[in-house]
């Protein structure tokens, strides 16, 4: 599969297969996810491999969050321990966060490096055959979700990869062209 083809048919899984994803095929798409463009070479990245106690802990973080949104203590609990089961039931997860730098200049450039890293991962991981789900947002500040990946005062979780075999492919979402969105200057 060439560049371009791995780029087309990257998706994001929601269902993955119940097979193991092995420490060779982790190892190997962490040793892509280093080599994304990184000004300054401060090598900001980290990843953490979650077992299934940490993915477990990490969707009882989730499903705590998710569980506010409910009036009805049963069901609130209900929704709680279907998340961190769902977690838990993941073939693999990586939690990626950077550290942070005094400088807020290289702690922008070394977010952007962070996750060119996380792109390299995830077209690396389709090529393999295998399926990524990219999760960001509020929940990787929560002092939980931080516990649970063990991501020390310094850094920042900037992502969580679910990753595995996928179980189903959904198609592309519509994006608008390139050349809605760009401007030639002469």
């Amino acid at each position: 599969m060439d560049i371009f083809e791995t780029i087309h048919t990257r998706r994001s899984i929601m269902q993955f297969t119940s097979r193991a994803t092995g420490r060779e095929e982790i190892e190997r798409l962490l040793a892509t996810a280093v080599l994304g463009p990184n000004h300054r070479m401060t090598q900001p990245w980290r990843f953490y491999v979650l077992g299934p106690k940490a993915r477990r802990a990490y969707g009882e973080a989730v499903g705590a969050r998710k569980a506010r949104r409910f009036e009805d203590p049963e069901v609130a609990r209900a929704v709680a321990e279907k998340v961190a089961a769902a977690e838990a039931a993941m073939p693999a997860t990586i939690a990626v966060s950077m550290t942070l730098h005094e400088n807020p200049e290289t702690r922008e450039e070394d977010y952007a490096a962070t996750m060119m890293g996380v792109q390299n991962l995830l077209l690396a991981a389709t090529a393999m055959g295998l399926g990524t789900h990219l999760k960001t947002g509020a929940v990787m500040a929560d002092p939980r979700a931080r516990a649970a990946v063990g991501v020390p005062e310094g850094e920042r979780i900037v992502a969580i990869i679910q990753l595995g075999e996928p179980a189903a492919a959904g198609e592309a979402k519509a994006r608008r062209p390139a050349s809605e969105v760009t401007t030639w200057v002469p």
